[in-house]
């Protein structure tokens, strides 16, 4: 793990959400067993089985919690790189296919473009072993003076 005060600060804030220190408890419902792989400043790669506790009706992972997951995922990796609180301004997720609950997935998280205030990070999620997308997600966040980190 490479990256500096930015990536340890980032990664504090994911275990204190996944604790249900910091947030509302859904964030660690959601994020609940996920697994740091590798991360350095900007990028981040997690192992996951998809809990119970995210299911819809049928059993599968509930596009609302895969959401969830894709925000918080992309603002932890834009946290890493640019070490402040920034806000998001543009939030697009596109589901390409279903995963059942207990399905074990891998997700990779990138800062793809920086624009001086506005930053750009793509969260993809992915089946373990064939690679099978299962959901993208791509997030522009801003900054301000106001939101640097304390």
């Amino acid at each position: 793990m490479e990256g500096g005060d930015s990536l340890k600060t980032a990664l504090a804030w994911l275990r204190g959400v996944i604790n249900g220190k910091i947030g509302h408890g859904l964030e660690a419902r959601v994020l609940q067993g996920i697994r740091v792989t590798h991360a350095e400043k900007g990028f981040m790669r997690f192992d996951f089985v998809v809990p119970n506790t995210v299911s819809d009706v049928d059993g599968n992972w509930h596009v609302g919690a895969l959401a969830s997951l894709l925000d918080l995922i992309g603002i932890v990796t834009i946290y890493s790189f640019a070490n402040r609180v920034i806000s998001t301004v543009d939030f697009n997720a596109s589901y390409y296919s279903t995963a059942k609950i207990q399905e074990h997935v891998e997700i990779e998280s990138k800062v793809t473009a920086n624009r001086g205030k506005l930053l750009h990070v793509v969260i993809e999620v992915r089946r373990k072993g064939n690679g099978e997308v299962i959901a993208v997600g791509k997030q522009w966040m801003a900054s301000n003076k106001q939101t640097l980190a304390q």
